[in-house]
């Protein structure tokens, strides 16, 4: 049986959780043993709608996604809720929309609406109360602690190192299961960030992003209980895309230059090996 989140943040592990933002990137991470996986919005947002991670997706979405991954990996899963998809009511009602869709974690942000990609400029955040009634009514909302509330700050950009610290404090106080100091700048404020806030906390891993790129046991060592990479599967998807479209564009035909999933790996990997069974079983003569 698979661990609980709640469980391994209990006992101490540290969870290392990669991007995952369709169901071809959730089925092949979910087979690599990872402790957990992340639904990242910015890469949901763009496979499936095609845009920019900008407040343009709806609840409705993003809830269908994440219950499609859920439905169909063991890893538990990490998804991004942006603000709550709206007020209070709109809240309470996403966080029992994921919590019933299977999600093991929901993460919920303290930016204004349209929220904005957390390593991209212009972000404003609400004033701290708002975001502590929303830690509240989603603490509330959920019908079992396992399911557990990640907070998150984007003040850092804006506001300065030390209101988002004051901030995760007041996250952690309202309850809020784990913290999330977005676009923090240096390792020396990593290090504050774990210093300071007694909660469990959540480290962004963005390639190209704000924050320096640690490993996990980097991490781990500066205080992080949590460590997601969102951006890395959906790059590294780009980058093959591009080469084996150039490849063809250019050969007329794929030639070595692209690194290719075997085709019967493939099939496998979305299921067709059942399909064959179940014509053995009960195909028509």
């Amino acid at each position: 049986m698979t661990k609980m989140l709640k469980q391994m943040l209990t006992d101490g592990e540290f969870v290392l959780a990669p991007g995952v933002y369709d169901l071809i990137s959730a089925l092949i991470a979910d087979r690599m043993g990872f402790p957990a996986l992340y639904m990242t919005g910015y890469g949901t947002v763009a496979s499936y709608l095609g845009l920019p991670d900008a407040g343009l997706a709806t609840y409705r979405d993003m809830v269908e996604r994440a219950g499609r991954i859920a439905m169909m990996t063991k890893t538990p899963l990490i998804a991004d809720a942006d603000t709550g998809y709206g007020g209070l009511l709109n809240v309470a009602h996403t966080v029992k929309g994921y919590e019933q869709a299977g999600v093991a974690a929901i993460q919920l942000e303290d930016q204004q609406f349209p929220k904005k990609c957390g390593h991209t400029p212009n972000r404003k955040v609400v004033p701290l109360e708002e975001m502590l009634r929303k830690i509240e009514v989603a603490t509330d909302s959920r019908s079992s602690d396992e399911f557990l509330i990640i907070a998150r700050t984007d003040a850092r950009t804006g506001l300065g190192l030390d209101e988002a610290i004051r901030r995760g404090k007041a996250f952690k106080e309202a309850g809020a299961d784990v913290v999330f100091v977005e676009s923090v700048e240096s390792e020396d404020e990593m290090r504050r960030v774990n210093t300071e806030i007694d909660a469990p906390t959540l480290a962004n891993m963005v390639e190209g992003g704000r924050t320096p790129i640690l490993s996990s046991a980097g991490l781990k060592d500066i205080g992080y209980n949590i460590g997601i990479f969102p951006g890395a599967g959906f790059l590294a998807a780009g980058a093959a895309l591009q080469n084996v479209y150039e490849d063809l564009l250019e050969n007329g035909r794929t030639t070595e230059r692209s690194a290719l999933y075997s085709f019967a790996e493939f099939n496998e990997l979305i299921g067709f090996p059942d399909v064959w069974e179940f014509d053995k079983k009960y195909a028509e003569d």
